[in-house]
């Protein structure tokens, strides 16, 4: 038995201290972002823009706010495990080495006990266990992983709003790239412009003020453009923090190879808002309440703690692993507060305020999804007609452009009549650039309201 107490005490001192000192753990690895699935790849695939999906598959290895995404749900995932760790038996060794020194204050009839001094080896294993009748317990661990629902929600969440703002930026950089080259063409035109009214001017068939009016247009063109040149390097610094690359490159496509995506539905039910990262939030906190309320009202009835100890407690090192030294004592400690001032009534109060705090947040929850994703839409089919208008005006005035080359060359219209109506082109097609950049960031504002789902299935999901 001895031989058997000695093995049992040095195996549970070995692993106390595995469990208790860090230097025995591996060290943390740095957290990476684990969802691709969020990215939902096959949605931005259709945009037909390889450029696009690689920088996407960039913002997951690189960006900051995804990889803190990844780790808050670590976080919450051990928060649940330390919940649930109370539901379980606790098992603690706490050994005591102490000299006692005692005066001669104790008398037994005629007999007194002398003053004395003696070491006292104390090893105790204890272990207690709360009997979880009522399922208190239980209910603190069920709130515990919703609130861990409510971290994951937040992650998908992130996920949507970064690819969603990313996708955003990266067709206004297009559109600032293709608006510098038109933009160019137009100061050249103006240029030109300004060259031919100099040379009527030289002959008397104009005045210096028509001269001026020209010169006043080109400096307006020049500042636009470098209104377009500070867009541009805005975006590509923002896009560069996403990527969490303060020096690269942002590789695009070029605007003639945008495509423009068609054919998504324009009515939806107003289920879809079950797709949104804050309307699965607020559903899950309003049952992490409600079992809160439950676990609050159990508070009122009496605890059943079962305990025990197990150990040694001698007097001499030599007799500490002894038959005589050994020790044992179990029980059930049944307890319940009498009086506690009123905390627990104001405990199960505060709960159902919360409750219904909550349950207004639900209800708020699905009317601003519903707002947001019909706003999406309208922006959608505004988007969509702006695009078309723009395209046959574009048609038109390149036609009279082209009428104007034609007259140029039977020499019934002169260069200047060419190059206001280039000018007048290249104006109209700044409009066409815009709304089509329009229309398609106004799919990723749908994609985004939707919550992150691919819009021409979404109808197949409700």
């Amino acid at each position: 038995m001895n031989h058997v107490m000695k093995k049992f005490f040095i195996i549970t001192l070995l692993i106390s201290a595995y469990i208790q000192f860090p230097a025995f753990a591996r060290p943390v690895q740095p957290q990476k972002a684990e969802h691709i699935e969020y990215m939902n790849l096959a949605w931005w695939e259709k945009y037909n823009d390889e450029y696009l999906t690689d920088n996407l598959l960039k913002l997951y290895e690189n960006n900051y706010d995804l990889k803190n995404a990844a780790l808050k749900v670590k976080e919450n995932e051990q928060a649940v495990k330390i919940q649930f760790a109370n539901e379980l038996p606790q098992i603690g060794l706490s050994g005591q080495l102490y000299r006692d020194m005692r005066s001669s204050m104790k008398q037994y009839g005629s007999m007194q006990i002398p003053s004395y001094a003696q070491y006292n080896y104390y090893l105790p294993i204890t272990a207690s266990y709360e009997v979880d009748i009522w399922g208190s317990n239980r209910f603190r661990t069920k709130s515990m992983k919703q609130q861990l629902e409510i971290v994951k929600q937040a992650e998908r969440a992130t996920y949507i709003a970064l690819t969603s703002d990313f996708a955003s930026d990266y067709f206004n950089l297009i559109r600032a790239d293709e608006f510098l080259k038109i933009q160019n063409e137009l100061i050249k035109t103006q240029e030109d412009i300004i060259s031919k009214t100099r040379a009527k001017y030289d002959i008397g068939l104009c005045t210096i003020n028509d001269v001026l009016a020209e010169q006043r247009l080109l400096t307006t063109l020049k500042e636009e453009r470098n209104r377009h040149i500070k867009t541009r390097d805005t975006l590509i610094d923002t896009m560069r923090v996403y990527l969490s690359n303060s020096s690269g490159n942002i590789e695009r496509n070029a605007y003639e190879n945008i495509t423009v995506l068609t054919g998504i539905p324009t009515e939806y039910s107003t289920s879809i808002v079950e797709n949104r990262p804050d309307y699965l939030q607020e559903e899950a906190n309003i049952k992490r309440i409600g079992f809160d309320v439950k676990a609050a009202r159990r508070e009122f009835l009496p605890k059943f703690i079962i305990f025990g100890q197990i150990g040694l407690n001698a007097y001499h090192l030599d007799t500490l692993f002894n038959s005589v030294s050994q020790m044992f004592s179990a029980g059930i400690l049944p307890s319940i507060d009498l009086f506690s001032g009123g905390r627990k009534i104001a405990l199960l109060k505060l709960k159902k305020f919360q409750y219904e705090e909550a349950l207004n947040s639900y209800q708020k929850a699905i009317l601003l999804g519903i707002k947001d994703i019909n706003s999406g839409l309208v922006e959608y089919k505004e988007a969509q007609e702006n695009y078309k208008e723009s395209a046959d005006r574009l048609k038109m005035q390149n036609r009279t452009y082209s009428l104007a080359k034609d007259k140029q060359e039977i020499g019934s219209a002169s260069d200047l009549d060419v190059l206001y109506a280039k000018e007048a082109y290249l104006m109209v097609r700044k409009d066409e650039v815009s709304n089509k950049i329009n229309s398609v960031i106004s799919t990723i504002g749908l994609y985004k309201a939707a919550g992150g789902v691919d819009l021409y299935k979404i109808n197949e999901n409700i």
